[in-house]
């Protein structure tokens, strides 16, 4: 949404890899200008289909109900703010095909801590000594 008043269509695609099961990369498709990549915890996003989840930069609750079920997806750093309103039954199909790959009690496990800093900081040096 652009104001409160004016919503603007955009595409998003949501990646999986089930080497970082934990976290979401988000790449929102701008019809002008650069595409936007965020990377957000799958947990917040299976979270905010049904109730208040995240805090700070990223959060995400379910919508008023409408029509077609939606939520609110919350996207804020220092020089930007975006609210998307998300499709439910869309994601929720995606994220329980997530699970199916990778579930939530082994998101975690084997993860290569210093690579996923990395990769959420998208550093593309390597750490120094």
């Amino acid at each position: 949404m652009l104001d409160e008043f004016t919503p603007l269509p955009m595409r998003a695609e949501f990646r999986f890899d089930p080497d970082m099961p934990a976290m979401i990369t988000v790449e929102f498709l701008a019809e002008r200008g650069p595409s936007l990549i965020w990377r957000i915890g799958r947990e917040l996003l299976h979270g905010g289909l049904t109730s208040m989840s995240g805090c700070g930069d990223v959060r995400m609750w379910p919508a008023l109900p409408r029509e077609q079920p939606s939520s609110w997806l919350l996207l804020e750093s220092q020089e930007v703010e975006a609210l998307f309103e998300v499709p439910i039954a869309a994601l929720a199909v995606w994220l329980d095909t997530t699970y199916e790959i990778t579930s939530a009690e082994a998101e975690w496990d084997g993860l290569n801590w210093d690579g996923f800093l990395m990769e959420l900081l998208d550093d593309p040096g390597a750490p120094s000594e």
